[in-house]
This record gives C-alpha cells, sequence and structure tokens, in this order.
C-alpha cells in the first residue's frame, strides 16, 4: 500500500477520534474477490447516485474499505460488523471527479489480528446522470388486503424518501397505477378504488379526482400511459378474475375476461373508445405512447370463451398511428407475434429517443408479476428485431420497467432476492441498446433488503418533486369527483 494512503488513513482515524485498526502493508492477499451485499461490483453508475454501501459477508474482527479513483482521489470506510457506509459528502465529491472514469475497491478484513486483502472490483461512472427521483408504490407482497398501500418518493442522490400518498389518509383504500407524464410530475395521476374510488389528477399545482367510468363503458379505466402533449391518457378497460393457488410455486394468477382501449381527453373531459379493430374479438391491454405521439404500441390476445385454460391466454404486441389532431386512429400492425413463440407480452415500454422498446416476455397471461420465468426483452424499432436482455435478467421475476429521461438508464423490479418481494433495480443501457449489470437502489442500510417485507411496485423516474400535502389528498378524496363524459371517435 502507498505510504500517501496510509498517512490518509491514520489522519482520519484521528480526526474521528476512532479506536479502529487499518490494514497492514504485509497484509494475506486473498486470490479471489470479497463477497458482498449487495453485489456493486463491475457495474456502470451514474455521477449522481447515493452512497453505494453494503456488507461484507467474510468473517472477520474488523473491515475496511478503500476506493480510489483519478489523480490521487480516494474514499475510505471501515466497521467492526461489516456494515460498510461511505460519508455522503465525500461520496458526492469523489464521483464529481471521477466522471467518465473508473472507481477501484479493496477490501480488507482482519482476523486474529492479521490483516487479508481481497482481489479488488472495479465501477464505471458514467457522465450521464439519472433522474433525481423515484417513484414507488409499496405494499405487501400478498393481494388479499388493501392496509399500508403507499406511493412513495426517493431522492436518487441521497436516502430521503417521503411518503405522497398514504392509504390510511384514504380510510385504507387501495391506492395503484400511478403515472407520469415524460418523467415530469406536473402531470401525474393515480386510481383510488373503494369509498374515495376514482382517478386524481395532479396539474400544475391543482388535485382533482375525475370518475372515469361511463354508462357507455362496460368495466374501468386502468393501466393508464399519458399521451407526450400531455393532452391525452390511454387506458385499458379490464374485467379481471384473480385465481389463488395451493402449490407452492404459483400463488396467485391474475387474467382478464375481457379487456379494450380507451382514451381520455383532459382538455375536454371526454372518455372513448380506441378503435383498434376489436369488435370483441380480441382482449387489448397495457397502452404505450410513442415518445413522438404518433403511435400508441398495446399487447393483445384473442377473446377467451366461456370455458378456458389461463395458460393458453398469449398477448402480441400491436401498435396504431395516432393523429393528436384529430384523434384519430389508423390500422392496427402487429410488432410481435409472441404466441408463435408460445410466449405472451405485457409492459411495453419505449425509450426517449424512440428507438428501442423494452417489454415483459412470459409463458401466458397478462401479469407477469407472479411468473418466475418474466423476463425482459428488447424491440429495435427501426426493424422490429427482438432480443433478450440477458445481463438484466436473473432465474426470478423481472417486470414493472421503466427508462430515465435521457435514455441510458432502465428501472425494473426483480424478485431475485427472495422469489417473493420485488426490489428496484437500476441498469446502464448504452447509445446501443445494450444494457449492463444491474443494481439494486442503494440503501443507507446495506441489510435493509434482507429484512424489508414490503414490495416495490411500479417504479418510475421522474426529473421533479411532487408537492401536494395529506390535507389536499383528503380534501380531494371527500369532494364529489368530476364526471367523464362519453365522446365517440370518428373512425
Amino acid at each position: 500500500m502507498k505510504l500517501k494512503h496510509l498517512i490518509y488513513y491514520f489522519m482520519l482515524i484521528y480526526l474521528l477520534g476512532a479506536c479502529a485498526t487499518v490494514p497492514e502493508e504485509d497484509s494475506i492477499s486473498m486470490e479471489r474477490n470479497p463477497a458482498i451485499e449487495p453485489d456493486y461490483s463491475a457495474i456502470t453508475i451514474p455521477f449522481n447516485i447515493a452512497p453505494l454501501n453494503f456488507f461484507v459477508e467474510e468473517k472477520g474482527d474488523a473491515f475496511f474499505v478503500v476506493v480510489e479513483g483519478a489523480n490521487g482521489s480516494s474514499l475510505t470506510a471501515s466497521s467492526k460488523n461489516g456494515k460498510i457506509q461511505f460519508n455522503e459528502k465525500k461520496w458526492k465529491k469523489l464521483l464529481e471527479q471521477n466522471r467518465s472514469r473508473q472507481l477501484v475497491y479493496t477490501v480488507y478484513t482482519e482476523n486474529d489480528d492479521e490483516w487479508r486483502k481481497f482481489q479488488s472490483f472495479n465501477q464505471t461512472v458514467t457522465d450521464a446522470g439519472v433522474d433525481p427521483f423515484l417513484y414507488y408504490r409499496l405494499l405487501h407482497p400478498g393481494y388479499e388486503s388493501w392496509t399500508e398501500i403507499s406511493i412513495v418518493q426517493r431522492n436518487l442522490s441521497s436516502f430521503q424518501e417521503k411518503t405522497v400518498v398514504e392509504n390510511n389518509v384514504l380510510e385504507q383504500n387501495c391506492v395503484n397505477c400511478h403515472s407520469f407524464t415524460n418523467q415530469n410530475t406536473e402531470k401525474f395521476l393515480f386510481h383510488v378504488r373503494g369509498s374515495h374510488g376514482g382517478t386524481y389528477f395532479w396539474d400544475n399545482g391543482e388535485l382533482q379526482k375525475v370518475n372515469l367510468k361511463t354508462k357507455e363503458m362496460e368495466n374501468g379505466a386502468v393501466y393508464p400511459r399519458w399521451h407526450p402533449s400531455g393532452n391525452f391518457v390511454a387506458f385499458s378497460s379490464n374485467k379481471v378474475v384473480q385465481q389463488f393457488h395451493a402449490a407452492e410455486s404459483k400463488k396467485i394468477e391474475v387474467s382478464d375476461l375481457n379487456s379494450s382501449l380507451v382514451m381520455y381527453d383532459t382538455q375536454t373531459n371526454e372518455m372513448m373508445d380506441v378503435p383498434v379493430g376489436n369488435d370483441g374479438q380480441f382482449m387489448d391491454t397495457y397502452p404505450e405512447w410513442s415518445p413522438d405521439g404518433k403511435y400508441l404500441y398495446f399487447c393483445r390476445a384473442a377473446q377467451i370463451g366461456e370455458e378456458y385454460d389461463y395458460r393458453d391466454i398469449k398477448y402480441n404486441l400491436c401498435r396504431v398511428s395516432f393523429q393528436p389532431e384529430t384523434r384519430k386512429f389508423g390500422e392496427t400492425e402487429l410488432v410481435f407475434d409472441a404466441s408463435a413463440e408460445n410466449s405472451s407480452v405485457s409492459f411495453p415500454r419505449i425509450s426517449p429517443d424512440g428507438k428501442s422498446l423494452v417489454f415483459t416476455l412470459h409463458d401466458y397471461g397478462c401479469f407477469p408479476i407472479w411468473h418466475k420465468e418474466a423476463d425482459l426483452y428488447s424491440v429495435d424499432l427501426a426493424d422490429f428485431s427482438v432480443s433478450e436482455m440477458e445481463n438484466v435478467n436473473s432465474d426470478f421475476t423481472e417486470s414493472y420497467h421503466s427508462w430515465s429521461s435521457n435514455g441510458r438508464w432502465l428501472m425494473y423490479s426483480s424478485k431475485r432476492g427472495d422469489g417473493l418481494s420485488a426490489r428496484p433495480y437500476i441498469a446502464w443501457v448504452d447509445e446501443n441498446g445494450i444494457a449492463g449489470k444491474p443494481f439494486v437502489v442503494p440503501q443507507e442500510d446495506p441489510l435493509f433488503y434482507s429484512r424489508f417485507i414490503k414490495t416495490f411496485n411500479i417504479p418510475e423516474f421522474a426529473t421533479t418533486e411532487i408537492s401536494f400535502t395529506p390535507g389536499q389528498l383528503r380534501r380531494t378524496a371527500e369532494s364529489q369527483a368530476l364526471q367523464a363524459q362519453w365522446a365517440e371517435i370518428e373512425k
């Protein structure tokens, strides 16, 4: 170890008034990488991410970590219990000094007064920042109860977290399906089911409750996606059923009995059918707008009959053109025939540059959250070619993905930890659409995920904060909902 680093370590200990020891120059070299949790080795990270604290899963009486960057920049952390927690201010300074450079981590453990030095691992710090905020719904991993459901805002550059919507304020009604326009919280919505039911729109400082269901609609509106203009929101109108299984490998299955696409005009307060040639022959769900607003993508399966096997329901990826000025739609076009691959598509999400679409591919149905085999795949929208995003997938469920505003980061939920609770993972995506090794959103306590039972649902990037208060939410919930009016789209 270099003399200047030893001097730095001793100065740090002196300033902190600590009595911990530091590694010796003749530490025993271990011919392997250290076991750490979360695994933050060999990943690409944004320059504005919170400290990547981790737990060293090695035996030891003391633990010491050195992080070295360019031009002599460095950072250290030590502990007696294996928890490595970096100083936030010094971490931010180190990352700022090492944009577009690499960091080198070296982990030391002390056993019986002998220090062991493990092989170093690297991280690449990119100059492409991540959106500062992440929004997600926290709930228990089962769907038996509506208690303790909240929509939470997390600052990704720190560990600050605040609750945006708490269902205790809404008499424990179910809160779901939050959605932003262009990762911007100036236009935001979420659904509430129960005594305060309705769709709540946050629009430039005003919160309003709207009843989107009209007498012309057989089912309610769910799975919202904002048009880039902010003038329209596409939904699917679904009748769903849950099946609860006794088998250990499959607890819950959610299926559509019928579904169609509808659209809400936020300027005129009108609901309308999206004419995509359904005529009762298909079940259409999970709409997604292209970034230029000229196409609406969605998932389509054949309409089931009275007797059906839910394992035979396969959704394909389709799209239809759209003219915002006239509210007219074109002819439906098949993008990916998943049924030909004996598979099913859910959650299409398009990158901000419009070049790539990522979806969840699974064996059947439209609710992959409980499908262990669900993985992320990418579509090149120039030629509709499809490829698996191998680096981001695991042996457990991957779903609920979203893009950052600069298109360089993909956020998604993964159940790779325990197979039950979904955790938010981030993956770097290069200019060719190739994703790197993902990493879990960092927490101040590196053992947080091992003891936190709730699941992270629909993680969405955002560039700004939501500012309405619990009082505003309560008053809006108790107010009379604005009733949407039905309109016909000229075909």
